[in-house]
């Protein structure tokens, strides 16, 4: 494994309901920069059939953050909204 010393949480919201979330899990694994490190993705339901997803990764501190993290994921096909919920600094 990597240094990593970062845990980041990412919630990506679909543009609609009718989003296919295994098509968008598969963009998202497949659009992780390459200092980080894909821990899991959740899904969360929001109202009337609408799922947000819950990323966790792992990351390294490095200048320009979750920048690119940020640009990856709203680059992705129905992603309507990216935001990084949680950045912790790892120990031990």
């Amino acid at each position: 494994m990597k240094d990593f010393n970062l845990s980041i949480t990412a919630m990506i919201m679909p543009d609609s309901p009718d989003a296919d979330i295994g098509e968008m899990k598969n963009a998202i694994e497949n659009s992780v920069p390459s200092n980080m490190e894909l821990h899991k993705i959740e899904e969360i339901p929001i109202a009337f059939g609408l799922v947000s997803l819950k990323v966790m990764l792992l990351g390294r501190d490095e200048a320009g953050g979750t920048d690119e993290l940020e640009n990856n994921f709203s680059n992705i096909s129905n992603v309507t909204q990216v935001e990084i919920t949680d950045v912790r600094r790892l120990v031990g």
